[in-house]
């Protein structure tokens, strides 16, 4: 019954078993450790350069280019006679820059959903093996084995091309290194939007409204300053609204990005992202909103930044 209801639904099997993956539960102690002792890594700064904060998305995806594609051209090579120092070089190139895109993908992967967490132990284990194949290869042709050494490379690459899948399914299906606040500009409608009284955004504490169907986060300030993000995290859509405010800027409850609330600005990741912002104004007692737009739409000026409206001395506009 349950094949055929799968025939049905035009679901294939590789699909049934990473949807089956993402619900395994057996190493979910495993990821407990490994991820506290990532996160427990005295990484400083450098954690926010391997998020990739530094290039707008995951730096991860980038990095693991090097060894993939390394190693890739060493099995063309592996196809041709008299070819295997070459081939070996190019496994040496890819095990030297598998280290680094590994740091960076573990980073990732320590802040991710636990069903992401799962499927991204296994794509972690399909590229150990990898690295352990072509170093092996290695080891053999290093020893005049070059047959075994081609062995192992092809081993290698077929582990190198499962990670690769899984790793697709990680970006694609489980949108593990989206930016997931990317469609507000493109669901929030143009012009004001008045989400409440003044009275009801007391001063220090974050507030939930909604714009066109789209959560928003509102702050008014001590001296009477408010601030208004989209309240979806850029890194994993967590309620920013349910965060931490502290020092002019909101931290995320699930992953601790931090996001500074005059303009969105990702100070600190897992986030790569920022937060859409909103400009704000009092008219008649009450709050408005509107998205912000930083570049003119017919002149390709950059308009005035954003200025968080203050409550004193404000008629509208």
């Amino acid at each position: 019954m349950k094949d055929s209801r799968h025939r049905r639904t035009g679901q294939n099997r590789l699909l049934r078993l990473l949807d089956g993956l993402e619900r395994q539960s057996r190493a979910d102690s495993v990821i407990d450790l490994v991820s506290r002792g990532v996160r427990a890594l005295p990484l400083g700064a450098g954690r926010d350069l391997l998020h990739g904060k530094w290039l707008g998305h995951p730096v991860h995806p980038l990095m693991v280019q090097v060894p993939l594609g390394s190693w890739m051209s060493a099995a063309v090579l592996d196809l041709r006679p008299g070819r295997s120092r070459e081939a070996g070089l190019l496994i040496g190139v890819g095990l030297a820059a598998a280290a680094p895109a590994t740091l960076a993908g573990a980073v990732d992967w320590a802040e991710l959903h636990r069903p992401q967490q799962r499927v991204g132990l296994v794509h972690a284990l399909a590229n150990t093996a990898a690295v352990g194949l072509y170093a092996a290869s290695l080891v053999c042709r290093a020893t005049d084995r070059t047959r075994a050494g081609r062995g192992f490379a092809f081993l290698g690459l077929t582990a190198a091309a499962t990670g690769g899948m899984l790793g697709g399914h990680l970006a694609y299906r489980q949108a593990s290194g989206a930016n997931h606040a990317e469609e507000v500009p493109h669901v929030v409608s143009p012009g004001w939007h008045r989400i409440g009284a003044v009275a009801e955004f007391p001063a220090g504490q974050a507030v939930r409204r909604t714009v066109d169907n789209v959560p928003v986060l509102v702050v008014r300030e001590t001296g009477g300053t408010l601030h208004a993000l989209a309240d979806r995290c850029s890194h994993l859509a967590g309620p920013l609204s349910e965060g931490t405010i502290a020092d002019g800027c909101v931290r995320c409850p699930w992953h601790g990005s931090v996001f500074r609330l005059s303009d969105g600005w990702n100070v600190r990741g897992p986030a790569t992202a920022p937060q859409p912002a909103f400009d704000t104004r009092i008219v008649d007692g009450h709050v408005e909103v509107r998205l912000h737009q930083p570049v003119h739409a017919n002149h390709g000026r950059p308009t005035p930044q954003a200025v968080p409206q203050r409550l004193e001395g404000h008629s509208g506009d």
